[in-house]
Formats: structure tokens, C-alpha cells, sequence
């Protein structure tokens, strides 16, 4: 496969939904990752021939949110800009749909990313409630304005959440956190083993801090004064086994074992990636971070959609002709510590391995290798960002240790998988 080049890489701070970045949209947070990359680069905007930006609840105001990023961090008019949705791994999207481009020789340089405003993800009224909004507004006279109103009724007020949508597969009709429970039941994975994971994922955010803010370029939030957003605000210093262990199970109140404290957080956040082919590397003289060596997408049982890495990593290392025991460096999206724990499993596992698809396991993974700096449950998974976020943290991670390969993959609504190896030059 021909190999795309990853040149640099910047993202904003991940912050809780609701806390230091909810005054700043999807579009905001993307001109920002993309501004703070042409600075970090010093690139000619002029030799961008295309911006490729995933998003997974585009704002209605900003459609075809790439372009309006493009043209807001000042990229030309003239180059084209365009947005990519694969829920989860939509940020990951992004950067294949480059490659893809560059293979049929409709680009050489690429800027591609994420970004997701969670905190503003909108509420909707009802089909009736809208119908009579609709009726209100053709309403001429008084009385028939009158007549409009006094057929509103009380529930057509409650507003239907977004983003409670947006995590609800319609297929199946269960949403993300139902199909962790569901994963859990089936591997008998426990309250305690989910909470343990969650804590280990907190613990090496907290030992990477410093590495993590190498990751990130600040960000200038305007309110009554200007207010720097300089980390993720997700890490808990705090958290202990007891602390998670008070919480209570959000999707099943009565047997379930899936918290908010072992589960991915929901997260503002955006990335951005320079990516170029090995001509154009060449021509500009740009030493790389790393290079995509390959990659694969893969369906899976909707309910089951937190087993999806398992047949992409499959898939990708068949594709290469490498095994997993050659990856230096494994980043799995902890959408569910249920979910990682149950992938885990089907990797070493032969009758777990059959579960979800495959003839026999990959190989066990050594636990140093399985997200050394911490995953979503403490840093946060702004669901159109993190695909490209996992890509920009396993290469520097293969820069700091001076490994070779990184493997990253996630998990994907509707009942996918995504995940795609890279190498350090």
C-alpha cells in the first residue's frame, strides 16, 4: 500500500461537556486544532490541497463543517474542503479517505482531523410540536394565531435530547451503553474489573500529564476575561476504587455494572493532522512523525459494536502481513472499560476469539503496550475527534520511546471497526 505521511500534529485541550469549552462550538474547536497546526508546521497554506474534517453531530449552522473550518483558519478559497462521518471513528475517517484521495492522484497534501462539540449538541421538539409551530407560523389574524396557540399542549415543550439520540442505534434500539451491558453479561466481566480498568486509565493520564500537554497547543476562551484553557480537564487526580465504586449503574438501575465512571466521558475536544505523500514529503523537505501503513474497516452485530476492533485489527494485519506481537504500541478507544475488557478477551481467547468472528486469536496483549498514556474514560472521547487524537498520541508515543509500530483501533456505533497500523520513520 502506498504510504501517506503524517508531517504534524495539534489538538485542542479535551474538556468535559458543559465545563471550559461549551461556549466554543464544533466549529470553533476545529479552527482552532487546524490554526494551531499551520503555526506549528509553518506550511504554506497554498500547498493544502484539501481539508477532509470529520464530525459526527455537525452543527446545522456550519454545514459541511470542513469548509467552513478551511475558510475560517484562513486556508484559500479555492481549495476544497469535506466532511466524513463514521460515528466513533469518523477523526480516523478522515485521514483514510486522504489516502484514498492521494491513491487516485486527487491531492498530495492534506489537512484531516475531527472535532465535536458535545456540550452543544441541540434539542429537538416533537413532529406535532413542530406541525404546530408550522401552524402559528401561517397564521394571519389574530384569531387564527389565537386558535394556533391554544392547540399547543404541555408535552409539546419537553425537548427531545440530541445528543440521547445520537448514542441510540436505531437498528437495534439500544444505545451505546446498553450494548456495553450486554458485553459484560456475555463475558462475565465484573463491576470490579471495569472499575479497575477505569482507575488504570486515570492513573496513566495522571503519570503522562506532561507528555499529554505536548499533545496540546492552549486555547483562549473570551467571557468576562480571557480565560486560558491550557489540559484536558477530564483526568482525575482523585479517583480511587472506592469513589467508583459509589456510583450508580446508568442503563441498567437494577443488575448492571456500567457506570459514568467506567465509561468514556462525553468530551468538546478537535485534532488536526498534516498529512502528505512521500513525493510531496520530499519536495518540501518535511520530516514526518510517522506514516499510515495500512488500514481496514469492518462490520459487526450492532448490539455487539464494542466487539468491532476485533475483526478490524484482523482485518489490518492480514492486509499487512504483520502480527499483533509485532505492534510496539496498542491504542484500543476506551468507549466502555466493558468494552476493552471484552475485545481484550476475544484476543486471546479461542472460544471468545469465534464469539466475534475470527478462526483463531490474534495473541495476548502485554498490558504495558494497551494505552500507556490513558484512553477516553480519563481523557475524554469527543466522538468526531478521537480517531484522529489516538493517531496523534500513538505517534508520539512511538517518538518519545523510539518504537517502530503503533496499532490504534475503536470500536464504532451502529456495529463497526476501525483501526490502522503506523510507523515512526
Amino acid at each position: 500500500m502506498k504510504p501517506l505521511y503524517i508531517i504534524s500534529a495539534s489538538r485542542t485541550p479535551f474538556a468535559r461537556a458543559g465545563s471550559s469549552l461549551a461556549s466554543l462550538d464544533a466549529v470553533d474547536l476545529g479552527k482552532a486544532a487546524v490554526s494551531a497546526l499551520l503555526t506549528r508546521s509553518g506550511i504554506d497554506s497554498q500547498v493544502i490541497d484539501e481539508t477532509i474534517f470529520g464530525c459526527v453531530g455537525q452543527p446545522a449552522h456550519a454545514q459541511n463543517i470542513a469548509r467552513v473550518i478551511a475558510l475560517r483558519a484562513g486556508l484559500p478559497e479555492a481549495k476544497p474542503a469535506m466532511t466524513v462521518h463514521r460515528n466513533c471513528a469518523s477523526g480516523l475517517e478522515a485521514l483514510t479517505t486522504a489516502h484514498a484521495k492521494m491513491c487516485a492522484g486527487q491531492g498530495e497534501v492534506f489537512i484531516v482531523g475531527g472535532t465535536e462539540s458535545m456540550s452543544n449538541m441541540p434539542l429537538y421538539f416533537s413532529r406535532s410540536a413542530a406541525e404546530k409551530f408550522g401552524m402559528m407560523s401561517k397564521a394571519r389574524s389574530f384569531t387564527e394565531k389565537l386558535g394556533a396557540a391554544v392547540a399547543f399542549r404541555p408535552a409539546d415543550f419537553a425537548p427531545i435530547i440530541g445528543l440521547k439520540l445520537g448514542l441510540t442505534d436505531p437498528v437495534v434500539e439500544m444505545n451505546m451503553g446498553e450494548t456495553a451491558e450486554l458485553l459484560a453479561r456475555e463475558f462475565k466481566i465484573t463491576r470490579d474489573m471495569q472499575d479497575a480498568f477505569a482507575l488504570r486509565s486515570h492513573q496513566r493520564a495522571i503519570a503522562a500529564a506532561p507528555m499529554l500537554q505536548r499533545e496540546t497547543t492552549a486555547l483562549y476562551v473570551m467571557g468576562h476575561e480571557v480565560q486560558p484553557i491550557l489540559a484536558d480537564n477530564g483526568i482525575r487526580t482523585d479517583t480511587t476504587l472506592e469513589k467508583l465504586g459509589r456510583l450508580k449503574p446508568l442503563f441498567d438501575r437494577e443488575h448492571g455494572t456500567v457506570t459514568a465512571g467506567n465509561s468514556s466521558q462525553i468530551t468538546d475536544g478537535a485534532v488536526a493532522l498534516l498529512a502528505a505523500s512521500e513525493d510531496a514529503m520530499k519536495r518540501h523537505g518535511w520530516q514526518p512523525l510517522g506514516r499510515l501503513v495500512d488500514y481496514a474497516y469492518t462490520g459487526c452485530d450492532p448490539r455487539r459494536m464494542g466487539l468491532g476492533p476485533v475483526r478490524a485489527m484482523d482485518a489490518v494485519l492480514h492486509r499487512s502481513g504483520m502480527r499483533l506481537d509485532e505492534m510496539d504500541l496498542i491504542e484500543i478507544n476506551e468507549a466502555f472499560a466493558a468494552q476493552v475488557l471484552a475485545v481484550l478477551q476475544c484476543l486471546k481467547d479461542p472460544t471468545s476469539a469465534r464469539r466475534a468472528g475470527l478462526d483463531e486469536p490474534l495473541g495476548d496483549l502485554p498490558e504495558g503496550k494497551l494505552n500507556p498514556r490513558g484512553g477516553s474514560i480519563a481523557l475524554g472521547h469527543p466522538v468526531g475527534a478521537t480517531g484522529a487524537r489516538l493517531v496523534l498520541t500513538a505517534l508520539d508515543q512511538l517518538r518519545e520511546t523510539k518504537a517502530r509500530r503503533a496499532l490504534v483501533t475503536l470500536c464504532i456505533g451502529g456495529g463497526q471497526g476501525g483501526a490502522a497500523i503506523l510507523e515512526r520513520i
